[in-house]
């Protein structure tokens, strides 16, 4: 019995919230006290709007020294990060553009090819002491007599040989004579030199002693054979003043075919050698061309 008394006696939380909400305050007077200050509160309009304006990039453009207004820490720390960055890019940027940046990897480039050139011609003077970069011109070495006798000589052989200017020739002509030898020697040794150089025409009576594969010649045919083999187009004979020479066009060249009588010139000539003589082959790699032909005025 007792222990239904108690339990009907227990009043749960809400029934005792809704007896002190009903309880009415009074006054001194017995008059009942009304709040009259009006409670605002949002709509959900409203709310939506305010999200919207704190997480909107304009939201944030009013600044401090200290926080970014409407963004949390982790949003500021990612703004200020990008801007870092931006201006590290800026940074950059700016310097790969300014002015003068071609010109000076320009310069960089040409003072190292110098470096290595001077380092390759140090190298080289263990060899020839004229390759040595800080000796000078040996026609500074000449006397008068030898130094006129050396630009006489330049003239002449610059005649004889295409592509080389007098002032290489007579530099050329001064080592040879600083170097011990008298005029005569050293005219015949640089012409000799000269004539076997690579794109230089080589007469024919000088291709025993050039030291390359491919070479270019001009002279007359002479004459042409029957070809003994059926992957041969032409052979037979070209000569200039100096000598002849045996001449094979494979047909594999598909080179144009000589008549004898006429004067040809072959580049890319390959050297050979035939029963202990040299002699040339055209190959696909090599060119024909006919001085002659075409000139119709003659």
């Amino acid at each position: 019995m007792s222990s239904k008394n108690a339990t009907s006696n227990v009043v749960s939380v809400d029934e005792q919230a809704f007896e002190k909400q009903s309880e009415a305050a009074v006054d001194e007077d017995g008059f009942e006290v009304v709040d009259e200050t009006p409670e605002f509160r949002a709509t959900v309009q409203m709310e939506v709007q305010a999200k919207v304006d704190a997480n909107h990039p304009d939201g944030i453009v009013d600044t401090s020294e200290e926080r970014i207004y409407g963004a949390t820490l982790e949003q500021e720390e990612r703004i200020r990060g990008r801007e870092e960055e931006l201006e590290r890019i800026s940074a950059r940027a700016t310097f790969g553009t300014q002015a003068g940046r071609e010109e000076r990897s320009r310069d960089v480039a040409a003072k190292r090819n110098e470096e290595r050139r001077t380092a390759f011609q140090k190298r080289a003077a263990s060899v020839d002491v004229w390759a040595d970069p800080d000796r000078g011109d040996p026609r500074e070495e000449l006397t008068k007599e030898q130094l006129a006798a050396v630009n006489t000589q330049a003239v002449r052989l610059s005649e004889k040989l295409d592509g080389w200017s007098r002032a290489a020739i007579g530099r050329r002509l001064g080592e040879a004579v600083v170097g011990g030898k008298d005029m005569m020697s050293a005219v015949v040794s640089v012409f000799e030199a000269l004539q076997t150089v690579p794109g230089q025409v080589v007469p024919i009576g000088k291709l025993e002693d050039v030291n390359r594969k491919e070479v270019r010649i001009a002279g007359r045919v002479e004459t042409l054979w029957v070809p003994s083999h059926p992957s041969i187009a032409q052979v037979g004979l070209i000569a200039d003043d100096s000598g002849k020479t045996r001449v094979t066009v494979w047909k594999a060249s598909n080179a144009p075919l000589m008549d004898e009588g006429e004067q040809v010139r072959i580049d890319g000539a390959a050297r050979n050698w035939y029963e202990g003589r040299v002699s040339l082959a055209v190959t696909g790699w090599s060119s024909l061309t006919f001085p002659e032909r075409g000139r119709w005025w003659e």
